[in-house]
């Protein structure tokens, strides 16, 4: 963050362009918000950090129990409302989107499990976000009570997955 003085009486803090790759609060900035995104504003940049590591090697999606948790948005800017309703739904416990919701990194608390759209964004811009391992992750995306959507990192194959298999977990935030 630069600072620019103008008058005695004026104060102004510029921010510089940031650019994906980039350490950025608490985390490596994955994706600028584009014109057509929710959120999305020319004047002022937002998008989306990772965690700079992985939150988890192996966890389930869900909580143990089968359950719709009507946690279906898939495109960027829903995977913080779809977190809030799986563990709205499943509760206590250690899980993808719990483990997520429960991290603290770089002074922040606000992350969370991404969307099928948000998890592709990681999975394009993984060379420059760094640390990801050539498997399955799971998104906050639900097909149904028994499956959710997870991507492939060695190719990008993306599909829907049962819940109760072990797979890796990247938390990403807001910014």
């Amino acid at each position: 963050m630069g600072t620019a003085y103008g008058n005695q009486d004026t104060f102004i803090t510029t921010v510089a362009s940031l650019i994906i790759g980039q350490s950025y609060q608490g985390g490596i900035v994955a994706y600028i918000l584009q014109p057509g995104d929710s959120g999305y504003n020319a004047s002022i940049q937002h998008g989306l950090i990772a965690a700079p590591s992985d939150q988890s090697t192996g966890i389930k999606w869900y909580n143990g129990t089968y359950l719709i948790t009507n946690a279906i948005g898939t495109a960027i800017g829903t995977g913080a409302s779809n977190t809030a309703l799986i563990i709205s739904v499943q509760g206590s416990g250690s899980y993808a989107a719990s483990i997520c919701t429960a991290l603290t990194l770089g002074g922040y608390t606000d992350w969370y499990l991404p969307s099928e759209d948000e998890l592709n964004e990681l999975y394009i811009n993984r060379a420059v976000i760094g640390g990801f391992a050539s498997v399955y992750y799971w998104s906050s995306t639900e097909a149904n009570s028994t499956e959710a959507w997870v991507q492939y990192f060695p190719n990008g194959g993306q599909g829907y997955a049962n819940k109760g298999p072990s797979n890796y977990v990247r938390a990403v935030r807001r910014f």
